[in-house]
C-alpha cells in the first residue's frame, strides 16, 4: 500500500490503546489523520482461573491463544509457562499477529488458521482428534462462545482461564470526541475490530445520541470499515452498511477503505 489515499481524511480508530499503533501508522503513512478513541479497555488480571491454568499447564494437550493480550497476561503471571508445558502440548493461535507475540516468548504455533476467527480455528481442528483432549484457552470472558462450544462438540475438555478483562474505558474523553465528530460529520470513516468495540461505543451513548449516531452511519455520510464479518454483525443488525476485507487484518481493513472515502 503506497500513496496518499487518506490525504485530508480523518479516520476513527476504536481499538484498545495497546493495539492502535499499526493502524495509526498506516493512516499517517497514507496522508490521513487518525482519531484514536478506544472504546474498549483491556485490563490484565491474575485471576484464580489463570492461576489454575498455570498449575495444570503440564496436563494440557492444546493451548489456544486468541489474542496477543492473552499471551502477555499468561507470561506476566506464569513466566515459566514454556517449561511447564508438556513437550507433547500443541499450540494454536488465531492469527499471525498473535503468532508473532508467541514466537517472541520462544514458542511456535502448530495451527494458524487462514481465516482469523473462532470459526477458522474450528475448521483447522476438524483434522485433529480432540476426543478427551484437554484444551486451555486464556482469554477474556466477554469473548464469544463459538470456540469453546465448537471444541466441546468435538469431544474436547475445555478449560477457559480469564486472562484479562474487556471493560468500558474509564476515561471517555476521546470517545466523546469521536461521537462529536460523527454527529458534526467532521470525520470521514470509523473502523471497528471487534464486536465489543461496536457494542461499547453504542452503550456509552444516551438514547438520543445513540439514535443520532446510528442515523448518520446508516446514511453513509461516515464510512464504516470492520475487520471481518463477525464484527460486522451488530452493525448490520441495525441497518448500517460496512466495508469488510477479504483478509481479516487491520492493514486489509484500511486498504479496502482507501478509495472509498
Amino acid at each position: 500500500m503506497k500513496g496518499k489515499e487518506f490525504q485530508g481524511k480523518i479516520i476513527g480508530i476504536t481499538r484498545p490503546e495497546e493495539r492502535v499503533e499499526d493502524a495509526v501508522k498506516i493512516v499517517k503513512e497514507h496522508g490521513g489523520t487518525a482519531l484514536v478513541a478506544p472504546t474498549l479497555e483491556l485490563q490484565v488480571s491474575n485471576t484464580e482461573s489463570l492461576i489454575k491454568l498455570c498449575d495444570m499447564a503440564g496436563e494440557l494437550d492444546w493451548l489456544i491463544f486468541t489474542s496477543p493480550t492473552g499471551i502477555i497476561s499468561v507470561f506476566k503471571h506464569c513466566s515459566d509457562l514454556k517449561t511447564r508445558l508438556s513437550p507433547d502440548c500443541k499450540i494454536a493461535v488465531i492469527g499471525p499477529r498473535t503468532e508473532n507475540y508467541l514466537e517472541k516468548r520462544g514458542l511456535e504455533a502448530d495451527i494458524v488458521p487462514e481465516s482469523y476467527t473462532a470459526e477458522g480455528l474450528l475448521e483447522c481442528f476438524k483434522d485433529h482428534d480432540l476426543n478427551n483432549k484437554k484444551i486451555g484457552i486464556p482469554r477474556t470472558l466477554a469473548a464469544r462462545d463459538a470456540l469453546p462450544t465448537g471444541l466441546k462438540a468435538m469431544g474436547a475438555d475445555v478449560f477457559i482461564a480469564e486472562a484479562y478483562k474487556s471493560a468500558l474505558p474509564k476515561d471517555r474523553t476521546r470517545v466523546n470526541q469521536l461521537v462529536e465528530a460523527i454527529l458534526n460529520k467532521k470525520i470521514d470513516a470509523v473502523t471497528f475490530t471487534s464486536t465489543l468495540t461496536v457494542k461499547n461505543l453504542l452503550d456509552m451513548l444516551d438514547e438520543k445520541e445513540k439514535q443520532d449516531v446510528i442515523d448518520i452511519l446508516k446514511s453513509k455520510e461516515v464510512t464504516i470499515a470492520v475487520i471481518g464479518p463477525v464484527t460486522a454483525m451488530p452493525l448490520k443488525e441495525i441497518g448500517i452498511d460496512v466495508l469488510i476485507p477479504e483478509k481479516y487484518t487491520v492493514s486489509a481493513m484500511l486498504e479496502i477503505l482507501m478509495g472509498k472515502i
